[in-house]
């Protein structure tokens, strides 16, 4: 598929105990309206052509042998189609019987996993099945002479697979977790686990582990409807995911035939293995390869989710305060560290110095300091309205800190003065002073009083390099330096509905209605901001997705674009996002020379542009080629 994404499948065909053709018949149904929909590998439950409680009929050679004549409906099913099938059925070989998992494709069965870690606890496998080895050979089955192993690690040009069936992913040592240090970028559990009360909870945790710690695609399919109830229930649940995140679910409990599709990403799959560094072990793995032919023109499915920083689960609240208690505790320990009297800000009645000057209390408190150890400076200048210096007021007397007023305009007349600059031209001069003007006081005023400067740009601005120079973008210990500003904003949102205090709240409401701008020229007739930031660098909302996909999942621009056009149709025109990612790409290698020489920070997410263990990337790298990939997109 295009861009490296595979469309995948898992599903629960409905079954009947014992009754081999009809299964197999229901599983043929699936395969052709699948590889209608161009799917390319899908998932059937563990022995899903006998079902997995038939009990002693397993001990029957005439039972095995209609259980191999109905395969080969199955293997009839895929032939003349693009789709791999993965559907389990006892195999007997040299007078054992072995609970498999078979890949089919386009007529032929390309392996067979046998079930290598048997379920006797709940199950008592091990009365009808032999645990399988390792080491691969050759078998006969449905006339086709076929590698048989526990082993084997399936290949296509586009991706691989390993299989772990049922239980076999519950152990210390899993195959799934020894076929991915291999390669495997995905993961199948075929399974036929019985449902009790809470196991759900944890199968699905177990799915989402499992795909982050071997940092693959993974796929689970478990069987359903159908399935005997002698002893026990089963939920036919079916699930896809990668590196950590559901993509595709179905519910449970469904009453017929089911399945979920969605696609799988090997490309952010890689991108996480090379920069983990710990995959490409050699010496477990049978390969076969598989000659499939990939489809570019797929249809993507799964979400792309527009704010990839802010978390949108149940456990939101969670995250965002863990965000700001990571925040606040490593800035606590550097205050002891350096044994510093103060904490010295700058508060513009902005987003990001809200944020930090809230980080800076939460500090205090860690540390057992009063709230007026806090040195918050407000710093009028040519652009200061009264809206942002009534709130950051506000603000700072609400929270207890020691306020000082200091206006940088009068320093500045006479710095323009002294470098003959006319104070009716609006440039970079006449802004960068002003930001350097504001951060020498900080400094100054920290020497003073033995305090620290906290820095309050972002990850985003960062990114940009939108700072000034030795102005914003110098300080002492930087507390928002990997928090990215769409996420910036749902903190404060938490914050405000969280502390308690209708004042504070109030006003951080009014903060997060205000427009973002440096406020360095000066405001409209009508006193309002007049330099609105993304109306000059763009949409930080855009800004952030580029990027988390960019320097977190390493993809190139056109899939990028590709993306954003995915996740903002609704909001954004090809034309509007083509222009920003252009100004994002040349913005993000020209301005690594401000992010070589960035203060102290913490690490809060999997974005960090920290130059010693985040992003390390020469100053003078170029950026052409990727700029000149967007100048082609359409």
């Amino acid at each position: 598929m295009k861009y490296s994404y595979i469309k995948t499948a898992t599903a629960s065909p409905t079954l009947s105990v014992g009754d081999c053709f009809g299964n197999a018949d229901n599983i043929a149904c699936i395969i052709n309206e699948l590889a209608q929909k161009d799917v390319e590998l899908v998932l059937f439950p563990e022995l899903s052509l006998t079902s997995s409680n038939c009990g002693d009929l397993f001990t029957l050679p005439a039972f095995i042998q209609q259980c191999a004549k109905a395969l080969e409906r199955v293997i009839e099913a895929t032939r003349g189609k693009n789709i791999i099938a993965v559907a389990g059925a006892p195999v007997a070989n040299n007078n054992s019987l072995y609970n498999c998992s078979i890949a089919i494709h386009n007529g032929r069965i390309c392996g067979i996993v046998p079930k290598a870690q048997l379920n006797n606890s709940t199950s008592n496998e091990s009365r009808w099945f032999t645990a399988g080895i390792a080491k691969a050979e050759i078998i006969e089955v449905a006339g086709q002479k076929v590698p048989f192993g526990s082993n084997l690690l399936f290949t296509t040009p586009e991706y691989s697979f390993g299989i772990e069936t049922g239980t076999e992913a519950n152990a210390p040592l899993s195959p799934g977790a020894l076929l991915a240090a291999e390669g495997a970028t995905i993961i199948l559990n075929p399974s036929a686990e019985a449902t009790i009360a809470g196991s759900h909870k944890a199968t699905k945790a177990r799915i989402e582990n499992k795909s982050a710690i071997c940092k693959c695609g993974y796929m689970h399919a478990n069987c359903g409807w159908g399935e005997s109830t002698s002893n026990a229930a089963y939920a036919g649940y079916c699930a896809i995911a990668e590196c950590g995140d559901i993509l595709a679910q179905t519910g449970q409990f469904n009453t017929a035939g089911h399945y979920t599709v969605s696609e799988i990403d090997t490309e952010k799959i890689q991108k996480q293995r090379i920069a983990d560094n710990n995959f490409g072990c050699k010496g477990y793995a049978t390969v076969i390869d598989i000659p499939q032919i990939h489809s570019e023109n797929c249809e993507i499915t799964r979400n792309i989710n527009a704010n990839p920083f802010v978390p949108c689960d149940d456990c939101a609240k969670e995250r965002l305060e863990e965000v700001f208690n990571i925040q606040a505790n490593a800035l606590a320990r550097r205050i002891i560290h350096i044994h510093a009297n103060t904490c010295v800000i700058g508060i513009s009645g902005g987003l990001d110095s809200t944020l930090a000057l809230l980080v800076t209390a939460k500090a205090c408190d860690i540390c057992g300091k009063p709230h007026s150890d806090i040195v918050a400076i407000t710093m009028p200048g040519f652009g200061t309205t009264e809206r942002t210096h009534t709130n950051a007021h506000t603000l700072m007397e609400r929270l207890g800190v020691t306020i000082m007023e200091i206006s940088i305009k009068e320093a500045c007349l006479q710095h323009f003065k002294d470098i003959d600059h006319n104070i009716e031209n609006h440039d970079i001069t006449y802004e960068n002073s002003q930001a350097r003007e504001r951060t020498q006081i900080l400094m100054d005023i920290a020497n003073q009083r033995n305090g620290i400067v906290i820095g309050t740009g972002d990850l985003s601005e960062l990114a940009l390099g939108w700072a000034t120079y030795n102005g914003d973008h110098m300080s002492m210990y930087s507390v928002n330096a990997s928090v990215p500003k769409t996420l910036i904003r749902h903190i404060v949102n938490w914050y405000a509905q969280e502390c308690g205090d209708k004042t504070v709240a109030s006003t951080l409401t009014d903060i997060l209605d205000t427009p973002i701008s440096p406020e360095l020229v000066p405001a409209n007739e009508n006193g309002e901001i007049k330099q609105k930031t993304e109306d000059l660098v763009g949409p930080y909302e855009l800004h952030d997705f580029f990027i988390y996909n960019f320097v977190h999942n390493g993809y190139a621009p056109e899939k990028i674009y590709f993306l954003a056009q995915q996740a903002f149709k609704d909001e954004y025109s090809n034309e509007v996002i083509k222009k920003w990612l252009a100004t994002f790409m040349r913005r993000f290698f020209i301005q690594q020379f401000k992010r070589s020489c960035s203060p102290d920070g913490p690490v809060t997410g999997v974005c960090n542009l920290n130059p010693h263990i985040g992003w390390i990337m020469p100053s003078d790298t170029s950026g052409r080629e990727w700029t000149d990939i967007i100048g082609k997109l359409k």
